[in-house]
């Protein structure tokens, strides 16, 4: 039984019993200070009451007063760790026992690392805990805590004589909420000299180091070479039918380290997963181009490893099949549906079509006036027909040659797709060509 209950206003975080004047104890000392003999912990489930003990400052043995108490609480509240917190305690001849009431804030996100390469993950983890008590891998989004790890990380490199500054940033998708925080030492020069993996099978192993070398050289931080894997490496399993490959993250491993600048090895963990045969392509929602129209476009083979590169491409030809019938929305979906046991999959091609799209206004830049006006006049695609996505390169190919000298300039085409008015804006932009 704890017979004096406060509750405090931390981190601007509301408190129940806020303002509400405890009962008397009449054992409390006359001098204000007593022994604390004990420290108890309450209402969390996601950190142990020794965690919860060690960030409140609060130790046994000590001799305290209820503005300590106070202090602890603001304390935990200000880590942001919790959503509610409050203090009990009470007296007897030995000394005084303190009750820790907290309620966990579940809205944590991930924490990840940019660069620490000097360091491996369990060696990151384990320093942190030791000089963060609360600290498991996730953070609030608010409260002391991202500063709190931000300057065990720089204690971290001042004490291996590390020269750097650590920070960190909120970090997610565009326009999306805040999905992680990202540490990151700013200051050397990272560099990778070299790059290896872990799982691979002998018949992978030679395009994927052909790809690994286009790095070398290059800066190395962990979000940028996830980018890298993901562009680079991926599709050599994605193209030989191991649809569920996955990367781990990487390990870097400093090799050379000389006035700032530092090389690393990067060693890169895979999952290549099962491989699986192609059984059928199936078509829906189609209406347009009949399925056999479209199934040529498609060079994927039954009974062969399915390439989900190849896919992509073919996916990519139809869609521009579409748009030389105007219909510039026109979107295909492949939804693979695996059959793990027999290794095979079946790819659903869903179309969704959408709306026909009309010639907007042709704009030619770059020309004078007499060059512009003949350019305009051979475009055969006018104002309001139905659009041709395909015309622009054949007007390039077949008709702008004979206006335009090819040698002297350059032509791109830029169209621009008017959802609203279903309409394409053409513009033709020519540069002339540096003289040599």
């Amino acid at each position: 039984m704890f017979p004096l209950v406060c509750s405090v206003l931390v981190a601007g975080i509301p408190l129940p019993g806020v303002g509400q004047a405890p009962p008397s104890n009449p054992a409390k000392p006359t001098t204000g200070t007593f022994a604390l003999v004990a420290i108890k912990v309450t209402g969390s489930t996601h950190y142990k009451p020794e965690e919860v003990i060690a960030a409140s400052g609060l130790q046994t043995g000590q001799n305290v007063s209820e503005d300590d108490f106070k202090r602890a609480s603001q304390r935990l509240g200000e880590t942001g760790a919790f959503s509610d917190v409050a203090y009990r305690y009470e007296y007897s001849p030995a000394g005084a026992t303190v009750q820790l009431e907290v309620s966990d804030n579940a809205q944590l996100v991930p924490v990840y690392f940019y660069n620490f390469v000097w360091f491996t993950d369990s060696e990151l983890a384990e320093q942190l805990r030791q000089r963060v008590p609360l600290y498991q891998g996730q953070l609030p989004l608010g409260g002391s805590m991202a500063d709190e790890v931000s300057d065990g990380l720089q204690a971290l490199l001042i004490e291996h004589h590390i020269e750097g500054r650590a920070d960190y940033l909120h970090s997610g998708d565009l326009n999306g909420p805040i999905d992680a925080i990202t540490f990151a030492v700013s200051g050397p020069n990272i560099r990778i000299r070299n790059v290896g993996f872990e799982g691979v099978a002998p018949s992978e192993l030679p395009p994927l180091q052909t790809a690994a070398a286009k790095l070398n050289g290059a800066e190395y931080s962990r979000s940028l070479f996830r980018a890298q894997t993901e562009k680079n490496f991926l599709p050599v399993y994605l193209e030989r039918g191991y649809l569920k490959a996955a990367f781990s993250n990487s390990q870097a491993k400093v090799a050379e380290e000389n006035s700032g600048k530092v090389l690393v090895d990067v060693v890169v963990p895979v999952d290549p997963g099962l491989q699986y045969n192609l059984v059928a392509l199936q078509w829906s929602g189609n209406k347009v181009f009949p399925s056999d129209k479209l199934d040529p476009l498609v060079h994927l083979a039954a009974g062969k490893p399915a390439n989900a590169v190849q896919l992509d491409e073919d996916v990519s030809s139809v869609q521009k099949l579409y748009g030389t019938l105007g219909y510039m929305a026109a979107h295909i979906k492949p939804v693979p549906q695996m059959d793990d046991q027999k290794r095979t999959v079946v790819y659903q091609l869903q179309v969704q079509e959408g709306e026909v799209y009309h010639m907007g206004e042709l704009e030619i830049r770059g020309v004078d006036t007499p060059t512009s006006r003949r350019l305009v006049l051979a475009w055969q695609l006018r104002e309001g027909a139905v659009y041709d996505a395909s015309y622009p390169a054949r007007f390039l190919k077949d008709t702008a040659g004979s206006i335009v000298n090819p040698s002297q300039w350059e032509v791109t085409v830029q169209e621009s797709v008017e959802d609203k008015d279903k309409t394409v804006d053409v513009t033709l932009k020519l540069d002339p060509k540096p003289t040599r």
